[in-house]
């Protein structure tokens, strides 16, 4: 059987991923091209957004393939695109088997399903165990609703199979299928660069309200072997000549044992990296171990700078870990982002002011402000819907700087002003632009700089 694996031309986007003129590779299609080609089925990965393929573009290169199933991926940004797509191979090529995965249809499976007669299967969670399932059942021809994960048509409704159980073993997997993709393509800052990003773990035991992590991956953290990551990270050096890796974990730094064990290989290879974590979950003495072995940056996930509006995000951390956390990192050499989210449900103006003020203060190099904007499957949007908050539910809008909820303490353009004004008064300060061209930085934030900094309130 052939199985084509696409990522759809997209409209829309993250707001800072686009400014930032970052496109990295899908390592969700990827991690299933290589479950399926292990089985001996043939695969194509589409990445549309990277090879510039419009919808006419992608139909008839798959019209070429004659793939017996296609699946189509999808952040809730850009669900109409893959809708409209599958919509229109459905149209083209009736008999193939259509499936859609990611994180939107997950949680909104009826809804997504029901407005789309095309999807002929939604696959629920985590792909890889079960597209291979569900490939191997159309092969076979055997039921589909013996599969797990997945929702499928009964009649005229939309029924859920059996939650599937979560990948254990994390190691069984193979390594993404980046042979697929055309990894020269990929770029960050707008330009041509080798992007290695990789994830080592998924599931995530906190419980955010604006995150949809946990009930995506798990509440349950499940990490790969040190030995195993880096093998990975030896293949991207070997094969695709990448220095510099980014570690894509939602919390790279829940097993001290583990980070620990991680550096002490990473160290051993000639490349640079960045991670993300949690302030609460890394140590003076981490840090170190991590900038001796090649770490230059340390995104962290601040949000706020009141701790009344930290415990409504149900975020875990106070104000001294977060400080601790920043001089820790500056100690050791290592360079800093710090998100931040304004429009949380309760947060009065002054609060959100006290953390723009926050953030410039802080003494992080970079700063990242978003809209809180409440994806399906989050907490924070069951209290928008429960409260009649959303201003709109098109999806496309939901690219996290344009505000998409109101509080009751400010409007959605109230909301989009502080973050317009966040992004101003930390950029445009003579002392950030000083240390940016004494780094030779400058032309780097240009994009940022460009698209939302020029812009007055």
């Amino acid at each position: 059987m052939k199985v084509a694996l696409v990522n759809p031309p997209a409209h829309q986007s993250f707001e800072i991923q686009s400014a930032l003129g970052l496109n990295a590779p899908p390592l969700g299609l990827a991690y299933i091209g290589a479950v399926l080609e292990r089985d001996g089925y043939d695969v194509t990965i589409i990445d549309a957004p990277i090879s510039c393929e419009s919808q006419d573009g992608v139909i008839k290169k798959l019209q070429s393939m004659e793939p017996d199933v296609i699946g189509v991926t999808s952040t809730t940004p850009n669900i109409g695109d893959a809708v409209s797509l599958i919509t229109k191979i459905k149209q083209k090529m009736p008999s193939t088997v259509t499936v859609l995965g990611g994180c939107h249809i997950t949680f909104l499976p009826e809804e997504t399903m029901g407005a789309c007669p095309a999807i002929d299967v939604g696959v629920i969670g985590e792909g890889e165990a079960t597209m291979l399932e569900l490939v191997r059942s159309i092969e076979d021809g055997r039921p589909l609703d013996a599969v797990d994960g997945i929702a499928i048509r009964d009649g005229g409704k939309i029924r859920k199979t059996r939650p599937r159980r979560l990948i254990e073993d994390l190691d069984e997997l193979p390594f993404p299928a980046r042979h697929l993709l055309p990894m020269e393509r990929y770029t960050a800052l707008g330009e041509r660069a080798p992007i290695g990003n990789v994830i080592t773990s998924r599931g995530c035991p906190f419980r955010c309200i604006f995150c949809a992590s946990s009930r995506l991956y798990g509440n349950t953290f499940r990490a790969r072997s040190p030995e195993n990551v880096v093998d990975e990270v030896s293949e991207l050096v070997d094969k695709y000549r990448i220095n510099f890796i980014e570690f894509v974990d939602d919390t790279f730094t829940i097993n001290k044992k583990r980070s620990f064990r991680l550096a002490e290989l990473l160290r051993k290879l000639d490349i640079s990296w960045a991670f993300g974590s949690r302030v609460d979950t890394v140590s003076s003495e981490l840090l170190q171990a991590f900038r001796r072995a090649g770490a230059l940056m340390f995104y962290m996930g601040i949000e706020s700078a009141s701790e009344r509006v930290l415990r409504f995000l149900k975020k875990g951390i106070t104000l001294d870990q977060i400080r601790s956390a920043i001089s820790s990192a500056k100690k050791a050499g290592l360079e800093t982002t710090g998100s931040f989210i304004i429009g949380t449900p309760g947060e009065s103006k002054e609060e959100a002011m006290e953390t723009i003020r926050f953030a410039v203060r802080s003494g992080i190099d970079y700063a990242q402000f978003t809209a809180m904007t409440p994806y399906p499957g989050t907490e924070v949007y069951d209290y928008a819907k429960a409260n009649r908050l959303l201003e709109t539910e098109d999806w496309s809008k939901y690219t996290t700087i344009k505000p998409v909820m109101r509080t009751f303490e400010m409007t959605a353009e109230e909301i989009r002003s502080l973050v317009s004004m966040a992004y101003r008064k930390f950029y445009l300060r003579p002392k950030f632009l000083v240390m940016q061209i004494a780094r030779r930085r400058i032309l780097m934030l240009k994009p940022i700089l460009k698209r939302y900094l020029a812009k007055r309130s």
